[in-house]
Order: C-alpha cells, then sequence, then structure tokens
C-alpha cells in the first residue's frame, strides 16, 4: 500500500513538471540519445569529473581560507612557522592544514583533482585533434574546448597563487615581469593588476574572486555549452563495419550509459581520494611566507605551466633595446607571450586550415584513423614536442642537479631541440604513417602473412596468405585520401585576371604540403585484380576448407 501511494505522488510529481515544463518531452529524446562504447570517450568524463571534485573540495576549503594580505604573527602549528610574521592567506592555508580536520586531505585532494583535470583536457584534445573529430560541424565545439583548455589553466594559476608562499609569490613576480614586458601599456596593466607596485595589496583578493567566482562560472557555461553541442551532433564513432556518418553504433544514454557514467565517477573521486590520503603535494610549509629574495632550486609551477617556465629559461637574456623611451624586453615578451600566442593560435585556427585546404563541406561523424592523415598527425606530434621540450627545459636546474650536468649545457641542448625536435617529430610520425598506409594496402591486396611456404608440381614456391574479414577489410580501404587542390589558370577567356587567382595559389601550395604524399586506398577493381592468381586463388580456397591434398609443405 505505502509502495503505491509513493508511485502515485512520484507520478503526480512528474505529471505536474510536465505539464508546466515540457521536461518529459526534453528528457525522452535524451533517454534515446545513442553514445558509442570506447575508452577514449572516457577522457573528456574524467575532465568533467575531476572539475565536479574541484567544485565540492574547493566549496570546503572556502570556508576557512582568508583572502587578505594583512599581516600577522601566527600561532599554532606547525612549529617552525610559529611566531613567523606573514599573510593572512598563507596564516590561514596553515590553520587549513593542521587545526582543521580533514583540511590538508581537502587541500590535496583539491590539487591533485586540478592537476587531473588539466591532463584529462589535454589527452582529450589530442584524441579529438589526431581522430579529426573537429571537423564540420564541430569546429565551433572545438573552439570551446580549446577556451576550456585556457581556462583551466587560468583556474589553476590563479589557485595555485592564493597560499601567499614564496613559490608562488616567485610565480606571481614572474607575471609582473611579463605583464610588464608588454610594449607601451606594460607597466600601467601590472599598476591595475596588483593595485600599484609589485605586490601591493590587492592582488591575494583579486585572484581569490578571479578563482572562486569568474572562472568557475565560465568554465560552467562553456562545459554547459560544449555538452549540449555534443547532444545537438550526432556522436562521432571510430571506423568500422556498419558505421557511418548516418548512424551511431552504441548503447542508449538510460539505462545503460547513466549506469556506466555514475560508476565511473566514482571511480575517479576515489583515485583522486586516494592520491589525496597519500601523496603530499604543495606542503607550503616548508617554503615559507612570501618574501622577494629567496628563490631556490626546484622551484617549479605545476606541469601544465612548466613549458612556460622552460620558455622562459631557454631565452638568452641579453636582448633589451630602448625605443623612443620605451624598454622592449624581447628576453621576456618573446617566450612568455608570443611562443605561447603561437601555440594557442595553431590550436584555435587549424580546424579552418585544414578545411580551407581541403574544401570539404561534408559532415563528418566517424573519425579518421591517425595514419590516414599524416601531416595533420605529424603536425600534431610536433606540438607535443615542443611542448615536452619547454616543460623539460623548466626543470633543466632539477636535471642539472640530480645527473651533475652543467646547467648551461643543458640550456644549450634544449634550446637546439626547440628548434630541430618538432621538425624531426614531424618528419619521423610522416613517414611512419606513410609505411603503415603502405602496410595497409599489402594486407587488403594479399591478405595476412601465414608463414606456411606451398610448393606447386611444377617447382613454384608461395607463401600462403589468410585473406581479410570484412570488418578488417572495410577498416582499412574505408577513408577518403584528400589530394592537392587544383586552380584555374591566372586569366579567364578573355585575358582578365582573375579576382581572388593569389588567395587560391597560396591554398593550392598549403594544400601540396598537406596532401602531396599519400597513399590511396584500394579500390575495388585492385582487390579484384590482385586475388585474380589462378591456382594461387584456388590454393587459397581450398587451404581455408582443409582441402590441400598435394604438393610439398614446408
Amino acid at each position: 500500500m505505502t509502495t503505491t501511494t509513493t508511485e502515485r505522488a512520484a507520478a503526480g510529481a512528474a505529471d505536474y513538471l510536465d505539464q508546466r515544463t515540457g521536461i518529459g518531452h526534453a528528457v525522452k529524446e535524451f533517454a534515446r540519445k545513442t553514445f558509442p562504447d570506447h575508452w577514449s570517450f572516457l577522457l573528456g568524463e574524467i575532465a568533467l569529473y575531476s572539475f565536479v571534485v574541484l567544485i565540492l573540495s574547493g566549496f570546503f576549503l572556502t570556508m576557512f581560507f582568508v583572502p587578505s594580505m594583512a599581516l600577522v604573527t601566527h600561532h599554532g602549528a606547525p612549529n617552525t612557522m610559529d611566531g613567523v610574521l606573514m599573510s593572512e592567506a598563507f596564516s590561514s592555508t596553515l590553520h587549513t592544514s593542521f587545526e582543521v580536520r580533514g583540511g590538508l586531505l581537502m587541500r590535496q585532494i583539491h590539487h591533485w583533482a586540478a592537476l587531473l583535470f588539466m591532463a584529462a583536457i589535454v589527452t582529450h584534445m589530442m584524441r579529438v585533434f589526431f581522430t579529426g573529430a573537429f571537423r564540420k560541424p564541430r569546429e565551433l565545439n572545438w573552439l570551446v574546448g580549446t577556451l576550456l583548455l585556457i581556462l583551466g589553466l587560468g583556474a589553476g594559476f590563479t589557485g595555485y597563487s592564493l597560499p601567499d608562499d614564496v613559490l608562488s609569490g616567485n610565480g606571481l613576480r614572474i607575471t609582473d615581469g611579463v605583464v610588464k614586458s608588454i610594449p607601451i601599456i606594460g607597466s600601467y596593466m601590472s599598476y591595475f593588476i596588483f593595485g600599484g607596485e609589485f605586490p601591493g595589496d590587492d592582488i591575494i583578493p583579486r585572484l581569490f574572486t578571479l578563482h572562486i567566482l569568474v572562472v568557475p562560472g565560465i568554465i560552467l557555461a562553456l562545459v554547459g555549452v560544449h555538452l549540449l553541442m555534443v547532444v545537438l551532433h550526432k556522436h562521432t564513432q571510430y571506423p568500422g563495419g556498419g558505421r557511418t556518418d548516418k548512424n551511431v553504433v552504441g548503447f542508449p544514454l538510460f539505462p545503460v550509459y547513466v549506469a556506466k557514467a555514475g560508476g565511473f565517477f566514482f571511480v575517479v573521486f576515489g583515485v583522486i581520494a586516494l592520491m589525496g590520503a597519500t601523496m603530499a603535494i604543495n606542503n607550503v610549509w616548508n617554503y615559507g611566507p612570501f618574501d622577494p629574495s629567496p628563490v631556490s632550486a626546484g622551484a617549479q609551477p605545476d606541469w601544465y605551466m612548466l613549458f612556460l617556465e622552460g620558455s622562459l629559461r631557454l631565452m638568452p637574456g641579453q636582448t633589451e633595446y630602448v625605443i623612443g623611451g620605451f624598454t622592449l624586453s624581447l628576453n621576456i615578451l618573446i617566450p612568455a607571450v608570443i611562443i605561447p600566442g603561437l601555440l594557442f593560435t595553431f590550436l584555435f585556427v587549424y580546424p579552418f586550415i585544414e578545411a580551407a585546404v581541403t574544401k570539404d563541406k561534408n559532415e563528418h561523424h566517424v573519425l579518421d584513423r591517425p595514419r590516414n592523415v599524416p601531416v595533420r598527425t605529424g603536425l600534431g606530434v610536433a606540438f607535443l614536442t615542443a611542448f615536452i621540450i619547454l616543460a623539460l627545459a623548466g626543470s633543466n636546474d632539477l636535471i642539472a642537479t640530480h645527473f651533475s650536468l652543467s646547467i648551461n649545457s643543458i640550456t644549450w641542448a634544449f634550446r637546439i631541440l626547440f628548434f630541430v625536435g618538432p621538425w624531426f617529430a614531424f618528419w619521423v610520425t610522416k613517414r611512419i604513417c606513410l609505411g603503415l598506409q603502405r602496410k595497409d594496402r599489402e594486407l587488403v591486396l594479399h591478405g595476412h602473412e601465414t608463414g606456411r611456404i606451398v610448393r606447386f608440381a611444377n617447382g613454384e614456391y608461395i607463401e600462403v596468405h589468410r585473406p581479410l574479414d570484412e570488418q578488417e577489410r572495410w577498416l582499412r580501404v574505408n577513408y577518403t585520401a584528400h589530394r592537392p587542390l587544383e586552380i584555374e589558370p591566372a586569366t579567364d577567356s578573355r585575358g582578365v585576371r582573375r579576382k581572388g587567382y593569389k588567395n587560391e595559389r597560396r591554398l593550392a601550395r598549403l594544400s601540396r604540403f598537406f596532401y602531396e604524399d599519400r597513399v590511396e586506398p584500394v579500390t575495388p577493381a585492385e582487390l579484384a585484380a590482385a586475388h585474380a592468381h589462378g591456382d594461387h586463388d584456388e590454393l587459397g580456397s581450398s587451404e581455408s576448407h582443409g582441402e590441400i591434398t598435394s604438393g610439398t609443405q614446408h
């Protein structure tokens, strides 16, 4: 009787909401949404769930953190900090870590969740880039994802700077130098950001507002837009038999995907909690309150900001010029503003460049195999190589102390690698992709090697190959090998120069860079010709049925 009453109450409440909001129709449509099943699609979910953990743990920490730079004398744990003059921000961080029950656990969960959040975003974008999931109609969603990456960097930096310890203070000092390196407006921007000369009295409260309100609010809005676009478009899927741009092979959102996603959230939360409980991170009491004088070896930011640190360390210092009374600090402007700007500009514009050089206006819901787009894959690996080299350069002092090497030699090695490494990585990756494509052609035309040698009665020896099944063949032939653009002559039939010819010529040159080296997929005619081997073909067919009765096998 109780169960029936409860069911009626729930049904009545649902009917009430449906009649006034129309939510029933939306839930029905959304629940029938089909999602493909592949482990790489979980990368985006890890980012989302890490952000949820960040929000929950951050809510706890805001109840105890004091965003103030007012100086106080700290009393309490740890003993090394007792009686030390410090800011209220640093003192409240120590209070949270040592005197609030669960405070240190929450701090470490929050920090590990931030690191995992950025790692998941980066690897998710790698998957999207290498498989071509940014193509039409998802170009805007790629831009949203890139903005989320930049906002993640901003959220990490603003949170990392809040404790006001020596390490984060030196990071703010570097930020002040980077802002001041911007020509003409740099000094005014620094004065505005810090509320006066560095460090001022306002930067911690301002960073606190950005960290808990502005940046998370924008991230939440963009996450909503990102997920809405995923729902509006058919979900991408990996190539395979039966998968086309007009369908999605997978499981419905409810109940299958909801159950999986819900369980996976607790897995991610459990892993982050385990890391927070067992792996110490950002022990600010080891550094002490901010003081502009001490900077020790091993002063590195979190991994996702290491590329910026490395870029600054690699730039030679004798590159300052005074022009019209303004100091142009190229030793800071180039590594901290121009190089990151170029890297992020590459991410923003690449989908549109590829669309321009292919003239491809079709929608794409089936993903590319990275080997089938060698230049794109090579550019992605070159980008990652540059990022890794800069990140390693950001730890050149640790490499020097741990391996007893000269820091000057290490710095020069990384300077050379920064220019040579990405080019070499691109060349090697492109050659590997082309080699894998040729291997695929061989497999489609001749099948798998079996290692079995057969001699015919006339003395001829051949190796028996096992033909590919339909799924294997479909995977290796169902792709488009784009060709370089062909343009019309510079002048029309009346000898008048065509408008836009120069732009077309530039696109044609760019398309040759992308698609001049390519391997065409096997055509049905080529496949039929390769299998028309007479006795050889009969041998493969009869062996597959166990009917070989003559000849000598070795």
